[in-house]
């Protein structure tokens, strides 16, 4: 062997001093993997300042940056105008002096079925509307207004506290239309009657619209009213003696059931909470 093959040999070989190495993963030389470190689930009670006033229907929370820079945001008496700042639930956050709730807002309509009762609870075992909008948000939603277990259609549910009390204001009629069918056909004369005005209670209800419903039978009647009255509907007929059948609430407050199959139910658009937003 020549010298400067003997020469090559030792250049081939790290053990022989030579300047080539090759990769070993021998005797711990591996590639040290990276720890994966774990992140700590975020605590429930702590929330950025922008979330914060946006969870309370304020404004979004790009504009809600906006106004914390303007130093319109004060957190425990104290205006805040750093990006970021994180407050706890338990803190008095104010936005041009209003005091906030951080519980975001959520409202869902449900077409309700026949023989689901709208109480929040049923002792009796029986079916709930509650139990069939119970995994639409992790916020307690509580039915607005009442509806008998027999009725069906358009049930509102939110956690807004206040639009509820608005919705449910007697000095607020919302326009309600029904679609209501009866056991017996509905004579001419008492949709007149009931037109002009029918005496319950010591006190005459009267409604926007009533007539027949189009190539359908005379039992069954379309209905617009704008009372706030518990069941008036059904009272209503009751009084000139017809009995109900089917009482399906088909419009309330603007809402439609349009594309929204029985038993089911959505959120309402942005545009419909900002529609009901304006009920004074």
């Amino acid at each position: 062997m020549s010298r400067s093959d003997s020469n090559n040999d030792n250049k081939s070989s790290g053990r022989e001093g030579g300047t080539f190495r090759k990769k070993s993963y021998a005797r711990g030389s591996a590639p040290i993997k990276k720890k994966i470190e774990t992140r700590k689930p975020s605590n429930p009670n702590v929330l950025r300042l922008n979330r914060y006033v946006a969870n309370s229907g304020v404004c979004s929370r790009r504009e809600a940056d906006i106004y914390i820079a303007a130093g319109s945001v004060t957190v425990n008496g104290k205006p805040i105008i750093e990006m970021g700042y994180k407050v706890q639930l338990t803190d008095e956050v104010r936005f041009d002096g209003r005091l906030l709730n951080p519980i975001k807002k959520e409202y869902i309509v449900l077409n309700k079925p026949k023989d689901f009762a709208t109480s929040t609870r049923d002792g009796s075992g029986n079916r709930t509307a509650m139990g069939l909008v119970s995994n639409a948000s992790k916020a307690k939603l509580l039915p607005v207004g009442k509806m008998d277990k027999a009725s069906t259609g358009l049930l509102l549910f939110t956690n807004d506290g206040d639009l509820t009390a608005r919705l449910n204001s007697p000095k607020n009629g919302l326009r309600k239309i029904f679609h209501v069918e009866l056991t017996k056909p509905l004579k001419s004369t008492d949709l007149k009657r009931i037109k002009e005005g029918i005496e319950i209670e010591e006190s005459i209800v009267r409604i926007q619209d009533i007539s027949y419903i189009e190539n359908a039978p005379k039992t069954q009647v379309g209905i617009e009213i704008f009372s706030t009255r518990n069941n008036i509907v059904r009272r209503l007929f009751e009084k000139l003696d017809y009995d109900v059948v089917k009482l399906d609430l088909v419009v309330y407050a603007g809402l439609t059931k349009k594309d929204l199959p029985r038993g089911h139910w959505r959120p309402l658009t942005e545009q419909e909470i900002i529609n009901l937003g304006m009920i004074k």
